[in-house]
């Protein structure tokens, strides 16, 4: 890269960082508002303020949150437990909360709000980030703008020392401004992100949604698995049936007849035999079974109408559900193009990533599909949601439309890990010892140093000759604040790798 594109950079991360400590800022007064509405909730009885402020918080927090994934490329998910659905009345028409029954719906409602505000753990995480973010992340992204102030206000007090700090930060910024950022995100994730109880919570929910989804699905399928035997091979069968028994009747009078009614029997079995294939096929097709995902994908792409490539790249077989799951998804997409798009040729590209199975559809048709319209996109998005998978599809009119299947853990391998002591020693240290050069040895010894006070106690800076307090006192703040960054890194790769290994 050349010198103004790495300055310009710089300068972005210079500006960002000052914006973060501004954000950092704002969450110190965002969280004294929320200490008072908390007092006066838990203090006063004012209970109805509780709510308000714990919303004022996560809109403080996600605005960090989102901060985080854009300017660091630290993404962070919501830890929030899901919300408590609304009261169900009893048969009588009235609510029950506790040991009280109500009218309305008003009480419960809030009740069952307020005990989800309270007992969430990520509430009172986001209070103690607001309150710690400022003093963490905040000033080690904002430490060149700090340098700046300092500087600027030492040079109108008369004291020229003070043109050094613009010199240092402006002199440090280009390697450390973009590290100090995405150090902010590190941090703001291991704070702000989910819990394991968080993430077990939102999973049952997803999962209790996918459960529903499947069972009315499966019970769709079955209605039509019903009424296409009903309405096709069963009533083939019986005129099979009824034309036999016509023909026996038939068979001493008149023997001719007797043969066509016969031929036009054997005709429906064969017919009947073919619908009850075709239903077999539907229901679970047997290449699948017998030769797995990879042959049953390019079987389907001899059947259709289109021009089909497929590409497949897969380590071994699937679990027979996602296979099927897998094998039905692209089918339908395979439909769609078919039906809707007027499309002429087809691409499938089945890859894997890690444990992660990915599938790729595209078509040269004309675009503007939809997954909210219609049944097909929407069934396939709840077949998949059963195994956390996802589809992501992108249909521009006029096309072509691609679309992107992914079942996270389709493919289980089990990767061992050795053991990794010294990040825990590591981890440990950097944890327990972070404070004490960011605010005795750093944050005191400033403010002491700014007011005048000649106590040095056991603050080393001030023991110091005169041009090397300052630097000692900026160099054990930064010093206090790499260590907790170096700690908040290696807790999430910690956690990443916790999280690699229960899946």
């Amino acid at each position: 890269m050349d010198e103004s594109g790495t300055g310009r950079m710089t300068i972005r991360a210079l500006v960002r960082g000052a914006a973060l400590f501004c954000v950092a800022l704002l969450g110190q007064m965002v969280a004294f508002v929320a200490l008072i509405g908390v007092l006066a909730s838990a203090v006063l009885g004012m209970v109805f303020l509780f709510p308000p402020v714990v919303r004022l918080l996560r809109r403080t927090t996600r605005l960090s949150r989102r901060l985080s994934h854009a300017w660091s490329g630290v993404e962070i998910d919501e830890p929030y437990l899901p919300e408590p659905g609304p009261p169900v009345p009893l048969s009588d028409g009235w609510y029950r909360d506790g040991r009280s029954l109500y009218r309305t719906p008003r009480i419960p409602a809030f009740n069952r709000r307020m005990n989800w505000l309270l007992k969430d753990s990520a509430t009172w995480r986001d209070f103690g980030f607001l309150w710690a973010d400022m003093w963490a992340g905040g000033l080690l992204a904002g430490a060149p703008a700090i340098l700046v102030a300092l500087g600027v206000f030492q040079l109108a007090g008369g004291n020229p020392i003070g043109l050094l700090w613009p010199v240092l930060a402006l002199g440090a910024a280009r390697w450390y401004a973009p590290w100090a950022v995405h150090a902010h995100g590190v941090i703001a994730r291991v704070m702000l992100g989910p819990t394991e109880k968080a993430r077990l919570a939102q999973q049952v929910s997803r999962l209790a949604r996918a459960r529903t989804d499947v069972v009315d699905s499966q019970a769709a399928e079955l209605r039509r698995i019903e009424r296409d035997l009903h309405d096709g091979a069963q009533a083939r069968l019986v005129a099979v049936g009824m034309t036999i028994g016509a023909a026996e009747e038939l068979m001493e009078s008149d023997p001719v007849a007797a043969k066509a009614l016969l031929a036009k029997a054997r005709d429906a079995s064969s017919t009947a035999l073919r619908e009850l294939r075709q239903l077999v096929r539907g229901i679970h097709p047997p290449v699948l079974a017998e030769r797995g995902l990879a042959d049953a994908i390019r079987a389907l792409a001899l059947d259709t109408p289109l021009r089909t490539r497929v590409t497949v790249e897969l380590p071994g077989r699937l679990d027979a559900p996602l296979e099927s799951a897998a094998y039905f998804a692209v089918s339908e997409l395979l439909t769609n193009a078919v039906r809707h798009s007027g499309a002429t040729e087809a691409w499938i590209d089945i890859s894997s990533q890690g444990t992660k199975l990915r599938i790729t559809v595209t078509d040269d048709g004309h675009g503007g599909a939809d997954a909210s319209h219609g049944t097909g996109l929407a069934g396939i998005e709840r077949r998949l949601g059963a195994f956390d998978g996802v589809l992501a599809l992108n249909s521009p009119m006029g096309g072509p439309t691609t679309a992107v299947i992914e079942l996270p853990r389709a493919l289980q391998t089990v990767r061992g890990r050795p053991p990794v002591t010294w990040r825990t020693v590591t981890m440990g240290i950097c944890w327990s010892l972070c404070w004490i050069p960011i605010f005795p040895q750093g944050f005191v010894a400033m403010i002491l140093k700014l007011v005048g006070i000649e106590e040095k106690s056991w603050f080393l800076a001030l023991h110091l000759p005169e041009p090397f307090q300052w630097p000692t006192i900026i160099g054990m703040i930064l010093l206090g604040a790499g260590m907790l960054a170096t700690a908040a890194t290696l807790s999430a790769q910690q956690r990443k790798d916790k999280d690699l290994a229960c899946a």
